[in-house]
């Protein structure tokens, strides 16, 4: 499967703390891309989340917002919650955030009110000493299962 660059919020980006993705995909005016074919947000993990401390949990968000920064008019679209020790419903156990887990957060259908001209994603990171790298882009729904993470095998020295 091919990613397209415009297309990808996070590059390899390493959260150590709440942050929004690097990129946001600049829709030109408000629109709901959930309406039509069914499309998601991917998350691949680069680097493992830390939980070190078992008390780290990660929340990845997608939303629409009225600037790129993300800053103003957010609105959340889709959530993933991940907690270390023993999740609470509707989080995930952090486990499964290992290098090359692959995950998506749907992006449902919208009305013109709940849309944003800015589509991109926030994490969430809370605990002790929260870290995890991850990239994430815009696919349809229907390729996610077909995506596949390999890790590089590559040590520069």
């Amino acid at each position: 499967m091919y990613i397209d660059k415009l297309l990808k919020v996070s590059d390899a980006q390493a959260f150590t703390a709440t942050a929004v993705g690097t990129n946001v995909i600049d829709l030109s005016v408000a629109r709901g891309i959930g309406n039509g074919e069914p499309m998601a947000m991917v998350f691949t993990v680069g680097v493992a989340a830390d939980q070190t401390s078992g008390d780290e949990d990660y929340t990845f968000d997608v939303e629409y917002a009225t600037n790129a920064a993300q800053s103003t008019g957010a609105q959340l679209v889709g959530r993933r919650i991940f907690e270390s020790g023993t999740p609470t419903a509707p989080a995930q156990d952090a486990d499964l955030l290992v290098a090359g887990f692959v995950f998506a957060i749907p992006i449902p259908p919208t009305t013109g009110n709940e849309d944003g001209q800015f589509l991109g994603i926030r994490a969430t990171l809370a605990g002790t000493t929260p870290t995890i790298t991850v990239d994430a882009y815009l696919a349809p729904l229907a390729d996610v299962s077909q995506y596949v993470a390999y890790a590089d095998n590559v040590t520069i020295n």
